[in-house]
């Protein structure tokens, strides 16, 4: 066997290697590299349940970001727990060719109850006064304070949100390095996405992504230059690239108007009633699911979906077969964005009556990916200020709401989910072992298998 790391760097195309990133360069023409046909949906758990499983979502279940959860009615996003993959993972496949192999998943999605033999993933703690604090989960358990007090703690709000920086991903670069010092895991699997976040917020045609390409890249080069000290194959890759877009499309604003969508208000607020509503849209960037609860209803509400500007493609019942989707967890229709266009969650007519939640950074509480929360509202005056002031009641145990986010989607500037026209713009994978990256393009589905080629070849 070989020992292997897998660099996740998110939101990487070929677009995007060149001056600025000189370590993931330097790896190419030592190695080699190719594309990555992307899937639908092309979004962060939707990928990654993909290569680590070598199945389509249809199969594998993780059909996006989020879905409904028809059980519980509810839209649930960002779930942590490995039992929602369907499909045995790489370490599962690894671990019985292979017994004595060893795998560290740092960060990689789904990862919390998983059969990997070492685990970071981000948990933060939620106390019942309304606090929110910076924590992860580990396995074994008792990395989660060594690793906290050797690093620093997790910084959560660098890794999400307004504030978001490159600190988040030096930090789990970091842990990724002190895993390989302390387990020497046959297989590494790190997450870096920091080039995600800014991607979306200027886009990738805007002369300032440069920083966040070179911050990046030394994370990269740091990585690498531990693999290499240790003997390890590299292997670096990408879940999907970012595209330009301009237009957002408010699905759920057009079902309410038509009479599909249902809501209740509470408190002068209005929420989504999902149960109730004949149909409604979970948006997941540039895919989105549409639940329709009477079979009646689905080819009145696909022709009105269809009918939408922005909206490129609809796939509905069996259809959703073609493009890997014909999973219960699914919508009983697909909707693809035009390449400019992007889908928000939104569903309220009036601003005065949207949510709390809507103002806030609330992955869990959203139903819907909701990209507005990497900005402050430019609408609010001394908006940090205000986050100062009310972090301090906070503390002095008062509620506090962060009330700081725009309701602005055309704030977004880059976005990903379908599949770019340009293979410029499609994922990429790079290895060190030029041998064992024999084509210049693969399915989305056979980077499992390439994975296990780098650790059982050598």
């Amino acid at each position: 066997m070989r020992r292997t790391i897998v660099i996740n760097v998110v939101g990487l195309s070929n677009r995007l290697i060149g001056e600025h990133t000189p370590a993931i360069q330097a790896l190419i023409a030592r190695g080699r590299s190719a594309t990555i046909a992307p899937l639908l949906p092309a979004v962060t758990a939707s990928a990654q349940a993909t290569y680590l499983t070598g199945t389509w979502p249809q199969k594998h279940g993780i059909v996006g970001n989020g879905w409904y959860d028809r059980e519980n009615a509810e839209v649930r996003f960002w779930r942590q727990a490995d039992a929602l993959v369907q499909q045995p993972r790489v370490w599962d496949v690894l671990k019985k060719t292979h017994p004595d192999a060893t795998t560290a998943n740092c960060f990689w999605w789904n990862a919390m109850y998983s059969a990997a033999d070492v685990t970071l993933t981000p948990r933060p703690m939620y106390p019942a006064d309304g606090r929110k604090l910076p924590d992860i989960w580990t396995h074994p358990p008792t990395l989660r304070a060594d690793f906290q007090k050797q690093l620093g703690q997790f910084p959560l709000f660098k890794f999400w949100g307004p504030m978001t920086s490159i600190e988040s991903t030096r930090w789990i670069a970091s842990a990724a390095i002190e895993v390989e010092r302390r387990f020497q895991p046959t297989l590494n699997l790190v997450y870096l996405p920091h080039l995600d976040y800014g991607l979306q917020k200027i886009g990738p045609d805007d002369a300032s992504i440069a920083a966040d390409l070179k911050a990046v890249d030394a994370e990269v080069a740091r990585l690498i230059k531990v693999a290499d000290a240790n003997g390890l194959a590299v292997l670096l890759l990408s879940e999907y690239g970012i595209t330009p877009v301009d237009t957002p499309v408010h699905l759920n604003r057009i079902l309410r108007e038509h009479g599909y969508l249902t809501f209740r208000e509470e408190l002068g607020r209005e929420l989504l009633d999902a149960a109730a509503s004949r149909a409604f849209v979970v948006a997941d960037h540039q895919l989105a699911h549409v639940y329709v609860r009477d079979p009646a209803d689905l080819e009145a509400v696909r022709s009105l979906i269809s009918s939408t500007p922005g909206v490129a493609a609809t796939f509905a019942g069996p259809e959703r077969a073609a493009i890997h989707l014909a999973h219960d967890r699914a919508g009983e229709i697909i909707a693809v964005a035009s390449p400019q266009a992007w889908f928000t969650y939104y569903f309220w007519a009036d601003d005065a009556k949207a949510p709390d939640y809507a103002r806030t950074v609330d992955i869990h509480r959203k139903p819907g990916y909701d990209p507005a929360e990497l900005f402050l509202d430019p609408k609010r005056l001394a908006v940090k200020a205000r986050i100062a002031a009310k972090l301090a009641a906070r503390k002095l145990g008062m509620r506090a709401l962060l009330d700081v986010i725009p309701l602005d989607a055309t704030l977004v500037r880059g976005s990903h989910g379908a599949i770019p026209k340009d293979e410029n713009d499609h994922p990429v994978v790079i290895s060190s072992e030029a041998a064992l990256l024999d084509r210049d393009r693969y399915q989305a589905i056979e980077v499992m298998d390439l994975i296990l080629k780098h650790v059982t070849t050598g």
